[in-house]
């Protein structure tokens, strides 16, 4: 794997590198063979917390996560932790198709067969994550978008769904990680 490293707000050195590289490089046992993609990687610091993205394109597949935390190693520990969860999702998913369909696919690495067993049930309980719990109904106010940014900061939730006073539509107002807001608008 080649990897691109890129630093915002934040120089990256070479133990930086060199602790990318060996953890991320640790995923190369998931893979018969070696992936030949790159592998980005761009960190940013914004005030005192660090901000870790890595992208892995592939043919069949893009591997991403990204992870914030106060330290840079731990971030970097933890989104290599999301990255091998992705993988052993889509492999539980691959192999579940291979005993439907009966042709092999080998693209990621024989493991033996009890971490195999354990890593497939932690992927199915992932899995079962999606389930909706609770379902809500209301009218939508016409009103402009301040307005809306301060209904939702009263009621204390992340983001507003309202319709545009001027224009008709169904608009949302959401709060940024940055603590700035954000409008969604159909086009």
């Amino acid at each position: 794997m080649k990897y691109n490293i890129r630093g915002e707000n934040v120089e990256v050195t070479s133990p930086i590198k060199e602790y990318i590289e060996k953890k991320v490089g640790k995923l190369e046992r998931y893979f018969d063979t070696t992936p030949t993609s790159d592998v980005n990687v761009n960190i940013s610091v914004y005030n005192d917390e660090q901000q870790i993205e890595v992208t892995i394109p592939m043919t069949d597949l893009l591997l991403r996560a990204e992870e914030n935390h106060t330290d840079l190693y731990a971030a970097i520990d933890l989104v290599v932790d999301k990255l091998e969860r992705q993988i052993r999702k889509y492999k539980t998913k691959i192999n579940r198709k291979v005993r439907q369909n009966g042709a092999p696919k080998h693209v990621f690495a024989e493991m033996e067969k009890e971490a195999f067993l354990q890593r497939e049930a932690e992927a199915l309980e992932d899995e079962d994550g999606f389930e909706i719990v609770r379902n809500k109904r209301f009218d939508l106010k016409p009103m402009d978008s301040e307005e809306a940014i301060l209904q939702m900061d009263m009621l204390g939730h992340a983001f507003y769904v309202f319709t545009n006073a001027v224009s008709g539509n169904t608009n949302v107002v959401y709060r940024r990680k940055d603590g700035r807001y954000g409008l969604i608008e159909p086009s």
